[in-house]
């Protein structure tokens, strides 16, 4: 288990602030979920706790569930003092995600519709040159109650 209990400076801003690579499968969600538990908690946003790690599981989900990668990297930032973002990195960038539809009765599909609903905003960014990315991070933000 990694523990991500350490002296860090609440308002902390700009370049990733937390990274970790991750076994690209569903059980790897846990984890995902304890370490933006504990970056929430290192920057006093506990308030955030229950729709970040919703955002999390739904993210390392959606790709362990689609692209065949062996691993994953869950990063999470603080790009101004009024967002925090987490995002997932793959080496599938032809892979995009896709807001869908599930029906009733579907066991699978409602990743991006509850993160839809519940960050602040989404989105996939992709990593490289030209016309040969070589990842693509999805992401979603929350926005913290200075934001609010």
């Amino acid at each position: 288990m990694t523990s991500l209990r350490m002296p860090v400076d609440a308002t902390a801003v700009g370049r990733p602030t937390y990274s970790h690579s991750l076994p690209n499968e569903p059980a790897t969600a846990e984890i995902g979920r304890r370490l933006i538990l504990d970056v929430l908690g290192i920057w006093q946003l506990d308030d955030l706790a229950d729709p970040a790690a919703l955002i999390v599981t739904e993210l390392i989900a959606n790709a362990s569930r689609h692209t065949p990668c062996p691993d994953v990297r869950l990063i999470v930032r603080r790009p101004s003092t009024r967002r925090v973002r987490m995002g997932v990195v793959d080496r599938e960038p032809s892979r995009l995600p896709v807001l869908g539809q599930a029906e009733y009765d579907d066991e699978a599909g409602r990743g991006l519709l509850l993160i839809d609903a519940v960050a602040d905003r989404w989105g996939c960014d992709l990593y490289g040159l030209g016309r040969r990315p070589w990842a693509k991070e999805v992401w979603a933000e929350l926005r913290t109650e200075a934001g609010a």
